[in-house]
């Protein structure tokens, strides 16, 4: 039988370990933001992130979520996905992908890359080099908007 404290303790060895590799230090509250986004590959808003922290016994401000979830994007952690200016999402696939975003249901799913075709991009601006294309595709439930 397995002892859940101590798959429990290697989740957080494991954790620890990820954001040491990115160079970040593991605090408590670091830990605790990093086990609600990476209990499996999602996007969750900064929000979302505070109300799963905040469900265990364990309290964590806005600030903190707010602030780590930056830094976490910072260090390439997550993805931030800006859906509009109101509302983002972090998403835990750091792979080259795109998104749909149904506005009805605020819902973020993946799309492989491999299923959009991009080809051409404007002229880039003197100085500068493309970095990557980020694509959302906004849809909406039939029926749920006027034509």
């Amino acid at each position: 039988m397995e002892n859940t404290e101590n798959t429990q303790s290697i989740r957080k060895q494991d954790i620890a370990g990820l954001l040491k590799t990115h160079g970040i230090l593991p605090t408590q509250q670091r830990l605790l933001i990093a086990r609600a986004l990476f209990s499996r590959d999602q996007h969750l808003s900064a929000d979302q992130v505070l109300n799963q922290v905040n469900d265990s016994r364990d309290r964590v401000s806005k600030a903190t979520v707010y602030n780590t979830l930056g830094l976490f994007a910072n260090k390439g952690l997550v993805r931030e996905v800006i859906v509009d200016p109101s509302r983002v999402f972090y998403d835990t696939n750091t792979t080259e992908h795109h998104h749909f975003y149904n506005v009805d249901t605020g819902e973020l799913r993946d799309i492989k890359a491999a299923e959009v075709t991009i080809n051409s991009l404007p002229e880039l601006p003197a100085g500068t080099m493309a970095e990557g294309v980020n694509v959302i595709i906004r849809i909406s439930n039939v029926g749920k908007r006027p034509h």
